[in-house]
């Protein structure tokens, strides 16, 4: 009887070395790691109005009415301001400006108090010459020394935007207030006051 020709295959026994992807791993969590650390989240601050019914007009807006200013962002790209606190019996208060430096900047920079001070102009000035140490100076220093300055500027701006504003020139007249170092500023909801001031002058 013949012997059967068979042939057996070696059974080759697969090793997968998993020790280059624990390496990998430790990069990978180093890399996120420092990543998530030196990404610094880009916040503003903002103070809202106080939801407070029990509050009276005059509580809300304790404050000089030379030490104010209130924008009015309507549509079509336009931005009215008012001195002051809004006189509603006279439409003459409401004035129009562009947006930029030349625009509503210049209004903020320029305005003047009765105390024949100009806080905002005192408060550019003050972090223009505190950039120019910045590299000599730590970020957490930096960053306090930039919170006294808008502290110290007594100015309060209120924002008001109209029901046809767009969010662009919302966010537009937030970034003035971080141009010229406004600390208070508010935003605010157009009142049937400001609305029928509005209309007299054609805002919508």
């Amino acid at each position: 009887m013949a012997k059967k020709n068979s042939s057996k295959q070696k059974k080759i026994n697969v090793r997968v070395d998993f020790t280059p992807m624990v390496d990998m791993m430790m990069l990978l969590i180093t890399f996120f790691m420092l990543c998530t650390s030196l990404a610094k989240p880009q916040t503003m601050e903002l103070s809202m109005p106080s939801n407070d019914k029990n509050l009276s007009k005059e509580d809300k807006s304790v404050t000089k009415a030379s030490y104010t200013i209130t924008i009015y962002v309507a549509d079509n790209n336009k931005i009215y301001y008012v001195e002051g606190l809004p006189k509603y019996d006279d439409p003459e208060c409401l004035k129009e400006t562009t947006w930029g430096k030349d625009g509503i900047r210049k209004v903020l920079m320029t305005h003047q108090t009765e105390d024949n001070t100009q806080p905002i102009l005192d408060a550019v000035k003050a972090k223009l010459e505190l950039d120019q140490k910045k590299d000599e100076m730590e970020d957490s220093v930096y960053k306090k020394e930039v919170a006294e300055i808008k502290k110290k500027n007594a100015m309060t701006i209120i924002i008001k935007a109209t029901d046809k504003s767009t969010y662009k020139n919302v966010v537009d007249a937030l970034d003035e207030m971080q141009i010229c170092s406004v600390g208070k500023y508010v935003l605010d909801k157009i009142s049937d006051d400001d609305a029928k001031l509005l209309k007299e002058k054609g805002v919508e």
